[in-house]
């Protein structure tokens, strides 16, 4: 879940000092969340910090309309939490 905390960190690293954009970039952080999420497992934004930067960092490329040098840049990152995130399976107990 995406809170006004996230919202105003991002508006601090993109040093906006207005708020009528909020609405935009909460969709924007919400998006990127689901993105990365998607991409490489659930996680608690706020509380993981690998994945909390590639959330404001995939945020910063969709706001200047710049998403697709986004996962060219990167891709190591993602790479690396994807692996660090992954979920232990017991394929023992499946059977």
């Amino acid at each position: 879940m995406i809170t006004q905390t996230q919202v105003d960190e991002m508006k601090r690293r993109l040093k906006i000092f207005h708020t009528f954009e909020d609405d935009h970039i909460k969709s924007l952080v919400e998006q990127s969340y689901e993105d990365i999420k998607y991409r490489c497992q659930d996680f608690v934004v706020g509380a993981n910090v690998r994945g909390t930067e590639l959330v404001y960092e995939r945020t910063r490329y969709a706001y200047n309309d710049a998403l697709e040098y986004f996962y060219e840049n990167f891709l190591p990152q993602i790479t690396s939490f994807a692996l660090e995130n992954m979920k232990e399976v017991d394929y023992e107990e499946r059977l």
